[in-house]
């Protein structure tokens, strides 16, 4: 007998659905789309698509279209990324742009245009596979899960960086990255009745926390904690009979210490990151008859 779940606001769902959760990473988000190749090549194809930051636009391409060919258009659009000018201009552009408007380094405008190439002007609940992202409410302290509506704006409040992004105004409150409070979001994906999960995530939680060593360590190490937090959480009270694969990176992640990863704007390794974490996934599903 199919047993059910209830959310929050006993709104019931199936319990028996296979979800995708996205986490958060900036450009080593590229991992995942090596990740979610190996997941449609292989047949698995999910009943949910819950994702944060990097992670909600990856996500809402595959909700749009669950299949080989939609993921090699996500990798498509990760390759000319440094042609489309989401963190472009020079030093002196983005000083300008602070200068103007005090609180971001660059316009949401270049990113806004990238995901409306995936998605166009779609709600949410149009997809063909049911999606959520997750944002960070300013006004009410607390994450804000847009799960219906015009999907551009809730992907850009779920990517909005804080200091590289500009908040993002939805129906009158104002929101920042998801990643702040919900990098890997499981606990939502069996909130809404998932018994099988795949993790698609960049590469930090592949390697484990150390104590800082060195000065410029501490503020990284403290902010990894708190990025962690929820993921363990989850992680360490799965409820029985949910069935939980975090996807491999093939190694490319970075470590928690290694300041290297806040370059955020070279997208050198990008096709190097997809084809890795593509071959390792694909290795992880087969050697496990995931299928």
């Amino acid at each position: 007998m199919q047993t059910s779940v209830s959310d929050e606001r006993g709104a019931s769902y199936p319990g028996d659905r296979t979800a995708f959760v996205l986490g958060g990473g900036g450009r080593l988000g590229a991992a995942e789309v090596g990740m979610l190749t190996a997941l449609l090549d292989a047949g698995v194809v999910p009943d949910l698509v819950v994702g944060t930051s990097i992670g909600a636009r990856n996500g809402v391409a595959v909700a749009l279209d669950p299949s080989p060919a939609g993921a090699e258009q996500l990798r498509r659009l990760w390759v000319e990324v440094v042609h489309s000018g989401v963190f472009g201009g020079s030093i002196v552009d983005r000083v300008r742009h602070l200068a103007r408007h005090r609180t971001s380094l660059h316009s949401g405008e270049p990113l806004d245009r990238l995901i409306r190439t995936v998605v166009g002007d779609r709600d949410i609940e149009r997809l063909e596979v049911e999606f959520q992202c997750v944002a960070s409410c300013i006004e009410t302290a607390s994450p804000e899960w847009f799960e219906r509506g015009p999907a551009v704006p809730a992907v850009m409040a779920s990517c909005a960086v804080p200091g590289l992004l500009p908040a993002v105004e939805i129906d009158g409150r104002h929101y920042l990255d998801g990643g702040i409070v919900d990098s890997i979001p499981v606990q939502r994906a069996l909130d809404l009745g998932a018994s099988r999960v795949f993790v698609l995530q960049v590469g930090r939680i592949e390697e484990p926390l150390r104590p800082p060593r060195h000065p410029q360590e501490v503020a990284v190490v403290a902010f990894e904690l708190a990025r962690r937090n929820r993921f363990a959480s989850a992680m360490s009270a799965l409820p029985e009979g949910v069935d939980v694969h975090v996807l491999p990176t093939g190694g490319t992640g970075p470590r928690a210490t290694d300041l290297r990863q806040l370059r955020y704007r070279d997208f050198s390794d990008v096709a190097a990151r997809i084809d890795a974490a593509h071959v390792a996934s694909a290795d992880y599903i087969s050697s496990r008859g995931l299928t």
